[in-house]
């Protein structure tokens, strides 16, 4: 019987007798490369001027943000006064929330002045406290009387459950809270006359007034700024000659919105807001001026259909 044997054929080359183990150099040698110091310098460099140029960008992204949230906010919440106005079948207030508001006297429901803030009862005190951080930001909805009411047995009614504030680092213009009786300060805003013509002598005057249950609905009345709505959604303004309520017509309101802040006092231990009288320089505006410049935001209430837009300023 034949025997076979196999041989392995190798596909290593042959190595001369006696020679060294050794492996071919690319599969030894491995070279790397880096980036020389001067490389470095240059990207970081780079990555610096790249850092300059986003950051304030960011930065007023941020405050975009802000100002186009506490738009399409009071933009929204207008409409929902006028509609609940229509829906009650009533005049709808939305009353906004002035700096300094526990100072003024309540009235009783004779319109007998009591002294400020010590004459309400300590569940009133801790709302008027629990306010602070919403001066120049916060409103909310009242109504004398709505649907359903008996004739004669009107009373005012809070429309929602709590007080609603502007998203944080925006605030109404403090223009529109100058309030006077005798002669009411004009917001003055650089070529708005030219831009936007109305019936008032082009020019945006501060809130009217009226007095409401404030903290709450059991509270005593309050003077406070305001804008109103009647049943049809239009805007009107209140009345009251010898103890009779009429309405007048009124012509558009504007709400100037502006981006800062409200220095409000703070307990130093707890950390809880106290009624600390503000002063002008407690109301930060950030950046200066913006409320009034060339880039306002100016919330435009139609008299007529009640309705709300958006004003800015526009390249002639």
């Amino acid at each position: 019987m034949k025997s076979y044997k196999c041989q392995v054929i190798s596909d290593e080359l042959p190595r001369p007798v006696g020679a060294a183990a050794s492996r071919h150099s690319s599969l030894v040698t491995r070279h790397s490369s880096a980036f020389s110091l001067v490389e470095l310098l240059v990207v970081i460099t780079i990555l610096g001027l790249l850092a300059g140029l986003a950051v304030p960008a960011l930065k007023d992204m941020g405050k975009s943000n802000v100002q186009i949230s506490a738009t399409r906010q009071m933009l929204d919440d207008v409409g929902r006064a006028r509609q609940l106005a229509m829906s009650q079948r009533t005049t709808v207030y939305m009353v906004f929330v002035p700096t300094n508001f526990w100072v003024p006297t309540w009235m009783d429901t004779s319109g007998n002045v009591t002294p400020a803030f010590t004459s309400l009862t300590p569940v009133q005190q801790m709302a008027v406290t629990n306010l602070m951080d919403k001066q120049l930001s916060g409103y909310r909805f009242m109504s004398y009387g709505r649907l359903g009411d008996q004739p004669g047995q009107h009373s005012w009614h809070y429309l929602d459950d709590k007080w609603q504030s502007l998203p944080e680092g925006s605030l109404i213009s403090t223009y529109k809270f100058y309030i006077s009786r005798t002669a009411p300060v004009a917001l003055t805003i650089p070529d708005w006359k030219n831009q936007h013509l109305n019936s008032d002598g082009n020019v945006i005057y501060p809130f009217q007034t009226n007095a409401f249950p404030f903290p709450t609905e059991d509270s005593p009345r309050l003077i406070l700024p305001c804008i109103a709505f009647n049943h049809q959604g239009r805007l009107v303004q209140q009345i009251t000659t010898d103890g009779v309520d009429s309405y007048l017509f009124t012509s558009d309101a504007y709400l100037p919105l502006m981006q800062g802040v409200v220095a409000y006092g703070v307990n130093p231990s707890t950390k809880a807001p106290v009624p600390t009288f503000l002063k002008p320089a407690d109301i930060l505006e950030r950046p200066p001026g913006n409320g009034t410049s060339i880039g306002y935001n100016v919330i435009h209430i139609d008299a007529l259909t009640g309705r709300a837009t958006l004003e800015k300023f526009k390249l002639q």
